[in-house]
C-alpha cells in the first residue's frame, strides 16, 4: 500500500488499485475534498495549482483542475512551477488557496497534493482533519454546467517570484555580480533547472553550470539533496573550476550548497550561515524544528536573539516562528523561510540571501562554513514489534532521564549540554525514529547507540508492553 493521507495533502505511488495507489479516482476524490472545503469557508471561488516537472505531473494537474472546475471553482494553473512560487502566487491572485502537485523529495514514481491555503500556506490541523473526513464521506456537491468554474493558464509567476526576492533590502544584486561568481547547479532535471538559472541571471551570475537542468521529470539520481546522491556534481566542483554548487529538490524548497573543493557546506548549515547573515541586520529570534541542528541556536544567541524549537512539519515551524515573530527560521534539510517575503520553505530565496552573504563575506565558501560551529547529527530508528505501547516506551524512557532538559511537544526530546537525542514514533508503524546530535560522528552514535539499548532494556525488562 502507498498511499498516504494526512492533514497537508495526499501522497503516493502513481498506477494501480484505488484506495491503495495514487489512482485518478483518488485524485479526484481528494482534490474534490478540498474544493468543498474552499467553498465552506470562503467566498473566493479561484484555486492556484502547479506542479514540478515529474513525468506523471500533466495527467495528475489536469484531473485536479478539472475536478475543482466541477465544483464551480475558477483555476489558475501555474504549470511547470516551484512550491515557493504557487505559495506566493495564492496571495498575488487573491486565491482561495492552492494546490501544489510534487512529491517534492520522493523518487519519480511518486507524486502528490500539497494544500495550500489563503495566505499561501499549508493548512492547519483542523482543517486537514476536515478535507480527510469530506474525502472519506464523498460529500461532494458539483455544479450543473451554467456554473462551471474557469481555466486560466499564467506561465508568468516565477518571473514574479525572481523580482520580489530582488526587491528583498536584504538581498544585494551588486555585490553578488561584483563577486562574478562561478557556480554548478544541480536540479535533477525539475522545475529548478527553469527557475534557479533565472533567478541567478537576474542576480548578475554570468558563469553558471547547468547539470541536469532540463525540466524533464527523469531524475538522473534520488531526488533527495543529500552527500550520497550528489557524487556527480561533487566530483565536477572538486576539479577547481568553480567557487561553489548549488543544489535545490525537485519543488525547489530543499536547499544545499557545495563548498569550492567539492566537500558538503551540510544541508542543516543552510539555514544557519542565511540566518547569520539576516541576524546582522536585523536582530530578533529564530525557529527550527526539534530534530534541527542546535548551531542555529548558537548563532542567533551570539546575535541576541532568542532561539525557539518547533515540533517537526513546516505548518508547526511557521506557526512558531508567528508567534515569537521569528525574523528567520526553518528546517535543517536545508529549508529556509524567511517572513519578509512569504511564510514557507524558499530555496530561491535562500540562494539570493546566501550569495549576498557569501559576497559580502570575500572569501572561500568554505571559510565561512568554518565560521559556524560543527556539530553531526545521526540519524536511527529502531522497529519494534506491533504489540509494543510505543508511547509507553517514550513516557519510561522520559522517567529515565528525568533530571535533563526534557522538551515533549514532538516526541521526547532530552538534551545533554550542548548534545541531544531527539525520539519521535511513526503515526503509521511501529517505529521510533532517533536522531541525535554532538561535536563529533563517534559521540551522536554512541549517544544514539545508547538510548537504543535503554530501550531493548525497557522492553525486555516489561516482556512486552501491551497497548
Amino acid at each position: 500500500m502507498s498511499l498516504i493521507k494526512s492533514i497537508s495533502g495526499i501522497r503516493g505511488t502513481i498506477g494501480g488499485k484505488t484506495g491503495d495507489n495514487l489512482t485518478p479516482i483518488d485524485i479526484a476524490k481528494f482534490s474534490a475534498a478540498y474544493g468543498e472545503w474552499v467553498k465552506k469557508h470562503s467566498e473566493r471561488r479561484k484555486v492556484v495549482i502547479g506542479r514540478d516537472a515529474r513525468v506523471s505531473g500533466e495527467v495528475v494537474s489536469k484531473l485536479v483542475a478539472a475536478t475543482l472546475q466541477s465544483l464551480g471553482l475558477d483555476v489558475v494553473d501555474l504549470g511547470l512551477s516551484t512550491t515557493p512560487t504557487v505559495e506566493l502566487a495564492v496571495t498575488l491572485e487573491g486565491a482561495a488557496g492552492g494546490i501544489i502537485i510534487t512529491a517534492s523529495h520522493n523518487p519519480a514514481q511518486w507524486n502528490a497534493l500539497k494544500l495550500l491555503n489563503a495566505d499561501g500556506e499549508f493548512l492547519s490541523e483542523k482543517d486537514g482533519q476536515e478535507i480527510l473526513k469530506t474525502a472519506d464521506a464523498e460529500d461532494f456537491n458539483f455544479a450543473d454546467i451554467k456554473h462551471l468554474g474557469k481555466y486560466e493558464v499564467n506561465n508568468s509567476y516565477i518571473n514574479k517570484h525572481i523580482a520580489l526576492i530582488l526587491s528583498l533590502p536584504l538581498v544585494d544584486k551588486a555585490a553578488i555580480a561584483a563577486r562574478n561568481f562561478t557556480i554548478a547547479i544541480d536540479c535533477v532535471n525539475s522545475t529548478g533547472g527553469i527557475a534557479v538559472p533565472l533567478l541567478l541571471e537576474a542576480l548578475g551570475v554570468k558563469n553558471i553550470t547547468k547539470i541536469y537542468c532540463e525540466p524533464t521529470g527523469l531524475f538522473p539520481h534520488n531526488p533527495e539533496p543529500l552527500p550520497e546522491n550528489l557524487t556527480h556534481i561533487a566530483t565536477e566542483i572538486s576539479k577547481g573550476h568553480f567557487d561553489l554548487g548549488i543544489v535545490v529538490d525537485p519543488d525547489v524548497d530543499r536547499l544545499c550548497f557545495i563548498n569550492q573543493d567539492g566537500s558538503m557546506f551540510g544541508e542543516e548549515y543552510t539555514l544557519v550561515a542565511v540566518a547569520d547573515y539576516v541576524l546582522q541586520h536585523k536582530k530578533g529570534n529564530t525557529v527550527s524544528n526539534l530534530s534541527s541542528t542546535r548551531a542555529l541556536r548558537d548563532v542567533t544567541e551570539k546575535a541576541g536573539g532568542h532561539y525557539f524549537a518547533a515540533a517537526v512539519g513546516e505548518v508547526n515551524v511557521v506557526k512558531a516562528m508567528k508567534e515569537h515573530h521569528a525574523v528567520i527560521g526553518g528546517e535543517g534539510n536545508g529549508g529556509v523561510i524567511y517572513p519578509e517575503l512569504h511564510y514557507g520553505r524558499d530555496a530561491l530565496a535562500g540562494i539570493a540571501l546566501f550569495l549576498t552573504h557569501l559576497a559580502k563575506f570575500g572569501k572561500p565558501i568554505s571559510m565561512l562554513r568554518g565560521k559556524y560551529p560543527t556539530y553531526f547529527i545521526s540519524k536511527n530508528k529502531i522497529e519494534l514489534t506491533p504489540e509494543i505501547d510505543v508511547d509507553l516506551i517514550l513516557e519510561e524512557i522520559q522517567k529515565q532521564y528525568k533530571k535533563q532538559p526534557i522538551n515533549t511537544v514532538d516526541g521526547v526530546k532530552i538534551e545533554f549540554d550542548k548534545e541531544w537525542v531527539h525520539l519521535r514514533k511513526s503515526n503509521t508503524e511501529p517505529i521510533i525514529r532517533i536522531y541525535s546530535e554532538s561535536d563529533t560522528h563517534a559521540t551522536a552514535d554512541y549517544l544514539a547507540n545508547k538510548i537504543m539499548t535503554d530501550i531493548k532494556e525497557i522492553v525486555s525488562k516489561h516482556a512486552y508492553l501491551p497497548r
